[in-house]
């Protein structure tokens, strides 16, 4: 993926060109759509500036550019970072692409992971557990689809969780902190549901699912790489400075070592070394990245639905915490503990 940028008037446009292809042109972070013109040519409205673009040459890494039937000129267009494939980690990844690739993999997993949390809990339980991490990821698949991103569903891993898979490749960040935020989103309206359905029918299996919703996507709103608040703070502080990101994906990793050693969470630890390849990544391809970032207004929109969504599961456990069951007022003891 290469990203060229060419300032228009006040504007500052970027033009996004993946295999000798544009496959997509911001406005100041917005996407605008592309009219074709020809075999190799492009318009682009920009809202009184007319851009065209002439992709004969793009094989020879050339792009010529016209404003407003201005002369053209022409943009020489980077090589892409070549990515390194003859070791180990990239045939690794190539047999995980193959291995996700079957349907068959999913309704095994799916199963598994029923099988294994009503090993460990009970069938009731593991239905529950197993229909609030569906929603969860469904979420984060609906994200990537508004986007026009291709994907490849969701697969359920047993004992950790669930993953949302893309084929393409994110373009800004603010694509990565709603596809992030919409899985404790739609887990958000599960548990209002749960609620809803506790108080029309009086069946505290409900409670349990709004409850458990409640508590799973809270702590996948932690913010800690990789988890979906981990990607929200990223996004949000490298989009400020890359110094600032180095630092806030830190103290999140500082704060999981902590939850993680306080409550003898294991599995939490593999997610924090996991984080820490992440952030070492980012901070590797800082000066390289194709993300657009979010500018100020963004920042604060990003930050504020994230406290919402949080507050939201918050209030959900909340309600519960008078509960005579148990088992409904644990997340809140947790919480205050």
């Amino acid at each position: 993926m290469t990203r060229i940028e060419l300032p228009i008037g006040s504007m500052m446009v970027s033009v996004m060109i993946h295999q000798h292809k544009v496959i997509q042109v911001y406005k100041e972070q917005q996407s605008v759509p592309i009219e074709e013109h020809g075999a190799h040519q492009l318009r682009v409205d920009l809202d009184g500036h007319e851009l065209q673009l002439d992709t004969s040459e793009l094989n020879a890494n050339a792009l010529a550019v016209s404003v407003d039937n201005a002369p053209w000129q022409w943009v020489e267009v980077p090589h892409a970072t070549a990515q390194q494939r003859g070791n180990w980690l990239g045939l690794a990844a190539l047999g995980f692409k193959l291995f996700k690739s079957a349907k068959v993999i999913k309704a095994a997993l799916l199963g598994a992971s029923v099988a294994g949390y009503a090993w460990l809990f009970s069938w009731q339980f593991a239905l529950m557990l197993v229909a609030c991490l569906v929603v969860h990821e469904y979420g984060h698949v609906r994200a990537m689809r508004y986007f026009g991103l291709k994907t490849k569903g969701f697969y359920l891993i047993p004992f950790v969780g669930g993953l949302a898979m893309s084929e393409d490749k994110m373009t800004t960040r603010w694509q990565d902190v709603i596809i992030s935020l919409m899985g404790p989103a739609f887990g958000l309206f599960t548990s209002v549901l749960g609620v809803v359905l506790y108080y029309a029918t009086g069946a505290e299996i409900f409670a349990g699912v709004a409850v458990l919703s409640a508590l799973l996507n809270l702590f996948n709103l932690l913010p800690i790489l990789p988890l979906d608040g981990g990607h929200v703070l990223k996004s949000i502080s490298f989009s400020m400075r890359s110094w600032m990101g180095l630092l806030a994906c830190l103290g999140g990793l500082a704060l999981g070592l902590w939850i993680s050693y306080e409550f003898g969470l294991m599995l939490l630890a593999f997610f924090i070394f996991i984080g820490s390849v992440e952030i070492l990544l980012e901070w590797r391809s800082r000066h390289q990245t194709h993300l657009l970032p979010l500018d100020r207004y963004g920042q604060i929109v990003s930050a504020a639905l994230y406290v919402l969504v949080a507050v939201g599961h918050i209030a959900v456990m909340w309600h519960f915490a008078d509960s005579d069951n148990v088992i409904l007022s644990l997340p809140v003891k947790v919480l205050s503990s």
